[in-house]
C-alpha cells in the first residue's frame, strides 16, 4: 500500500500517512506542485519554517519500464520565489517507489542548532541527529555513508553550497556508480540546508516492490515503448552516441550558441567542446562513452569523462554545462569544464546556474572571459568555503548582475537563462518567459522542433507558431514529468506514432486504469495551471513573464535579430 511520509523538524516527529485520494493520481512534478500547492502559503520566506520540501517519484518509477527512474523535488524556491519542481536521476526515485513511498514531506525547522539525517527504510522514516559529515563535500559524503550503511544505500544529500543556503545549492542523488546526479536548478539545496537535513539515505532491504495491475499488458506496452526509444534518430543515436554534447555545433551553425555573456551566437572555438570532440577524447582514454544515469536508462546519454592519464574527472557531462562555461565564458578546454563540472557537483551547486553566473562574473571584472583555471579557484576557495564573495557569486547570477552593476543579466524570475538564445531560437524564449519556474529550457523544449526537426518544424528565426510551439510542449512536459521518465522520451513521442500510447498503456497496466491521450493533456494543463495559481498567489503577474529588456536591443549576430515578442503575443500563452 502506498504512503506518504511526513516529518515535522520542529518538533522532530514523523507519521506515515494514506494517500488522500485526490493525490492518488498524481506521481513525480504533478504530486510536488499539488502539494506545495496545497500546504505551502505562496508569501512564505523560502527558507523559513512555513516552506516544505517535498520528494515524490513518478507514476511509473519501480517498475521496469524503461527510463523511469527519476525523482521529483519540489518547494517554494528560494532563487525565483515561484514554485519549484526538479527532477534527477540516480538510485532514490526507484528505492522509494519499492518501499511503497509515494511522497516524502519535510516541514518545520529545529529548534536547536544542530545537523539532522533522515532515514528511510521498509519500516518507516528516522530522524538522527548527525556530527560526523557536516561541512563535509558530496562525494565524501557519499563515500563515507557507503562505509556506514553499505554501497546499495540511496543518498540524498546537500554540499557546503547547500548547508550555507545559497540560492543556487542543489541536492544530489546518488547514481548507480556512486557518483551524482542533481536536483540541480532552484536552490532546493538550500531548502533541505534550511531544514538543517544534511543527508536522506535510503535503505531498500525487504521492500514489498511495485505491484503492477495487469502485468501482461504492462510488458507488452514496455517492449513497444522501449523499441520506440531505440529506434528513434536522436534518443537511439544521437544521445547514445554524443551525449547531449551534440548541441554544441548543432546550435553554433544556428546562431543560437550564446558566446560571451549573451553577446553573440556563435563561438569560434566551438569545435574544441563540441560533442563529437567530447566522444573522442573519452573513447582516447579510456572512459565511457555512454553511460545511464539510472538503473533500466536505455538512452545511455551520460558519460564518464577521465584526465590524460586514464583517472576520473566527472560523469554526466552535459551540453548545458559545456556550453556555459565554453561558449559563453569562452573556456577552451574541456579538461577545465570537467573539473569545474566535477567541483559544482562536490560543493553542491547547480552547474547551470553557476556557468550562467561566471559569465556574469566574468562581464563584471571579477576574472577575465576564458579564465578556465579561475573558475576552479573561485568554486574551490570562495563558494566552497563560503566566503563574502563566495556566497554573492553562489546565490547565482542575478545576484552577482545585481551586485557588480552589471545590465546584461541572462535571467527570468531571477533564475539563469541557459544555453539557447532567445533572439535566434524564439520558441524556447516563450519557454523562458512563461515557465512557472523561471528560465528553464526542460520546460518546454522547443529546440525540438525549431532545431531538430522533431515532430515537425517551426522556423526558429520567426515569431509564427512559437507561442502555440512551447505551450503544447509545457503542457506535455508537465505530464511527462509525472511519470518518473526522463524528458527525452519526448522525442520518440513527438515522431513515433505508437511510443505514446504505450507509455499511456503503461500507466494504465500498472495501476489498473483507463487513462487516455485527452487525460494525460489534462494532466498537464492543471499541473501548469496549479503551479501559476501559487505564483500569482505569491506577487507574480504577466509582467514577470518577459525576457530582459537587452535581449529587445541588442541583436545576436550571425542573423542579427532581437526578440521581438510584445506582451500581449506572449500573454497569450495562457489561453487554455
Amino acid at each position: 500500500m502506498d504512503k506518504i511520509l511526513r516529518v515535522n523538524m520542529t518538533d522532530l516527529t514523523t507519521k506515515i500517512e494514506s494517500v488522500p485520494a485526490e493525490w492518488a493520481g498524481h506521481g513525480g512534478r504533478g504530486l510536488t506542485s499539488t502539494i506545495v500547492a496545497a500546504e505551502v502559503p505562496p508569501t512564505c520566506h523560502p527558507l523559513g519554517k512555513l516552506n516544505k520540501l517535498v520528494f515524490a517519484p513518478g507514476l511509473l518509477s519501480g517498475t521496469p519500464a524503461a527510463n523511469s527512474g527519476r525523482l521529483s523535488a519540489g518547494a517554494k524556491s528560494p532563487l525565483t520565489g515561484t514554485i519549484k519542481e526538479s527532477n534527477a536521476g540516480g538510485t532514490a526515485a526507484q528505492l522509494l517507489s519499492r518501499l511503497g513511498v509515494k511522497a516524502l514531506i519535510i516541514e518545520g525547522m529545529p529548534k536547536e542548532d544542530k545537523w539532522y539525517n533522515l532515514h528511510i527504510d521498509k519500516d518507516g522514516i528516522a530522524i538522527n541527529e548527525e556530527t560526523e559529515l557536516v561541512g563535509m563535500r558530496n562525494f565524501a559524503v557519499i563515500q563515507a555513508l557507503e562505509a556506514r550503511l553499505g554501497k546499495k544505500t540511496g543518498i540524498l544529500t546537500i554540499g557546503p553550497a547547500g548547508e550555507l543556503k545559497m540560492a543556487a545549492a542543489n541536492i544530489s542523488v546518488k547514481d548507480p556508480d556512486s557518483k551524482i546526479r542533481s536536483h540541480g536548478r532552484g536552490g532546493l539545496g538550500a531548502v533541505m540546508g534550511s531544514k538543517k537535513i544534511k543527508f536522506i539515505s535510503i535503505n531498500g532491504e525487504g521492500a514489498p516492490g511495485v505491484k503492477v495491475a495487469d502485468p501482461d499488458k504492462f510488458k507488452l506496452a514496455a517492449r513497444t515503448f522501449a523499441k520506440a526509444l531505440l529506434d528513434h534518430p536522436v534518443s537511439g543515436q544521437a544521445l547514445p552516441t554524443y551525449g547531449t554534447n551534440v548541441l554544441v555545433n548543432i546550435l553554433n551553425e544556428a546562431g543560437g550558441l550564446p558566446t560571451r555573456n549573451f553577446t553573440t551566437g556563435q563561438f569560434a572555438a566551438h569545435d574544441k567542446i563540441s560533442g563529437e570532440t567530447m566522444h573522442d577524447t573519452i573513447a582516447a582514454r579510456g572512459g565511457k562513452t555512454k553511460h545511464g544515469c539510472h538503473a533500466g536508462c536505455i538512452i545511455q546519454c551520460s558519460q564518464v569523462y577521465n584526465d590524460k592519464d586514464g583517472n576520473y574527472i566527472t560523469s554526466g557531462f552535459e551540453y548545458e554545462t559545456i556550453w556555459g562555461m565554453g561558449a559563453d565564458c569562452c573556456v577552451e578546454d574541456l579538461d577545465d569544464i570537467a573539473k569545474a563540472d566535477s567541483l559544482m557537483d562536490d560543493i553542491g551547486i547547480d552547474s547551470i546556474e553557476g556557468v550562467v553566473m561566471f559569465a556574469v562574473a566574468m562581464e563584471a571584472g571579477i576574472i577575465p572571459f576564458g579564465d578556465g583555471k579561475g573558475i576552479l579557484r573561485l568554486l574551490d576557495e570562495e563558494i566552497g568555503k563560503g566566503t563574502p564573495l563566495g556566497r554573492i557569486l553562489g546565490n547565482g547570477t542575478a545576484s552577482v548582475g545585481k551586485t557588480y552593476g552589471v545590465t546584461r543579466v541572462p535571467v527570468v524570475k531571477n533564475q539563469g537563462i541557459p544555453a539557447y538564445d532567445p533572439r535566434t531560437v524564439k520558441g524556447i524564449g516563450i519557454t523562458y518567459a512563461t515557465s512557472t519556474m523561471g528560465a528553464d529550457h526542460t520546460a518546454g523544449y522547443t529546440i525540438a522542433t525549431n532545431i531538430l526537426n522533431v515532430g515537425g518544424y517551426v522556423d526558429p528565426l520567426k515569431k509564427d507558431g512559437q507561442v502555440e510551439l512551447s505551450r503544447n510542449l509545457q503542457i506535455a512536459t508537465a505530464a511527462v514529468d509525472s511519470t518518473g521518465m526522463c524528458i527525452f522520451v519526448a522525442f520518440p513521442a513527438l515522431d513515433i506514432p505508437e511510443c505514446l500510447p504505450a507509455l499511456i498503456d503503461m500507466i494504465n497496466a500498472r495501476f489498473g486504469i483507463a487513462l487516455t491521450g485527452d487525460d494525460v493533456v489534462n494532466l498537464g494543463k492543471y499541473i501548469l495551471k496549479t503551479e501559476r495559481k501559487f505564483n500569482i498567489e505569491a506577487g507574480f503577474n504577466a509582467s514577470h513573464d518577459r525576457l530582459p529588456d537587452f535581449f529587445n536591443f541588442e541583436p545576436c549576430a550571425p542573423h542579427n535579430l532581437v526578440w521581438d515578442f510584445s506582451d500581449a503575443e506572449i500573454d497569450e500563452f495562457w489561453n487554455f
